[in-house]
C-alpha cells in the first residue's frame, strides 16, 4: 500500500513468540532450582501462576504504576509466595537466570521471516517495544531479525511505555516519518492499537488468538502473513 512508508513494529508476543520461549526458559529454570522440592510444586502450576503474576504486573508496567525494578523484583517473588515460599534471595536468583538465558530463546511467531523479507523490499522497518533495552536487542539478534529493522525505539530509552504518546511521537522524528505515511503492527490492543491511533497513526491488531474486541484497527490479522496482502 503506497501511502505508507514506514512501518513500526512491536516486538513481544508480535515477533518473537514471548509465550513459547518464556515456557521454555521457565521450565530450565524449574529444573535448575528443583523447584519441584519445594512443597511439591508441579511445573504446570508454576508456570501459570507466574504466568497470572507477570502478565498483571506487565500491564501495572504499561500504565506506569509501577517501575522496571519493581516489576523484576517482584514477580518470582510472588509466583513463589503462592506457594507458600517466601525466599526473596531465591526469587532474586530465578529473576536473574530468567533475563540471562530468556533473551537467548530464538522461537519466532510462524511467518515473522517470510513477512520481514517481503515487507522490506518495500518499505522501512522500525521497532518500538516496552521490553528492556538489555534483553531486546539480544532476543533481535538471536534469532537473527535485527538486519530487518533501521531502529529500535525501546520505553527504556524514551523514558515512558506504550500508549503514552511520546513514545510514537519521538519515534516519528527520529525517524522523520509522519502520522500519515506511518504504521503501528502489535498484539496489544491498548499499547500498540490504541497508542498509535492516539496520535494520529494507523494501526493494524494482530490477533492470532481471534479475540473479540470492541476496537476498530485500521486493519487486523490472525497471521503475520497476512501483511503481504494488505501492505
Amino acid at each position: 500500500m503506497k501511502k505508507y512508508k514506514h512501518i513500526f513494529f512491536d516486538l513481544d508476543h508480535t515477533l518473537w513468540d514471548f509465550d513459547k520461549n518464556s515456557k521454555e526458559t521457565l521450565q530450565e529454570l524449574f529444573v535448575e532450582f528443583k523447584l519441584n522440592e519445594l512443597r511439591d510444586i508441579e511445573f504446570s502450576h508454576f508456570y501459570q501462576k507466574y504466568y497470572e503474576v507477570n502478565d498483571w504486573l506487565w500491564s501495572q508496567y504499561r500504565s506506569s504504576r509501577i517501575s522496571k525494578n519493581e516489576l523484576r523484583s517482584t514477580r518470582f517473588k510472588m509466583a513463589l509466595e503462592s506457594f507458600g515460599v517466601l525466599n526473596h534471595k531465591l526469587a532474586v536468583e530465578l529473576d536473574a537466570f530468567y533475563v540471562k538465558h530468556g533473551p537467548h530463546k530464538t522461537n519466532l511467531l510462524p511467518n515473522s521471516i517470510k513477512t520481514l523479507e517481503y515487507l522490506k523490499e518495500h518499505y522501512l522497518l522500525h521497532i518500538i517495544t516496552n521490553g528492556f533495552s538489555e534483553v531486546q536487542s539480544i532476543k533481535m539478534e538471536k534469532t537473527g531479525i535485527e538486519k530487518y529493522f533501521s531502529s529500535v525505539f525501546t520505553s527504556d530509552d524514551i523514558g515512558v511505555n506504550k500508549p503514552h504518546p511520546k513514545i510514537f511521537s519521538q519515534a516519528l522524528f527520529q525517524t522523520k516519518a509522519t502520522r500519515k505515511n506511518a504504521i503501528m503492527i502489535g498484539d496489544n490492543l491498548e499499547a500498540d492499537v490504541k497508542g498509535a491511533m492516539g496520535i494520529g497513526m494507523d494501526a493494524i491488531f494482530f490477533n492470532p488468538k481471534k479475540q473479540p474486541h470492541l476496537e476498530k484497527p485500521t486493519f487486523e490479522i490472525s497471521d503475520m502473513e497476512e501483511l503481504i496482502t494488505i501492505l
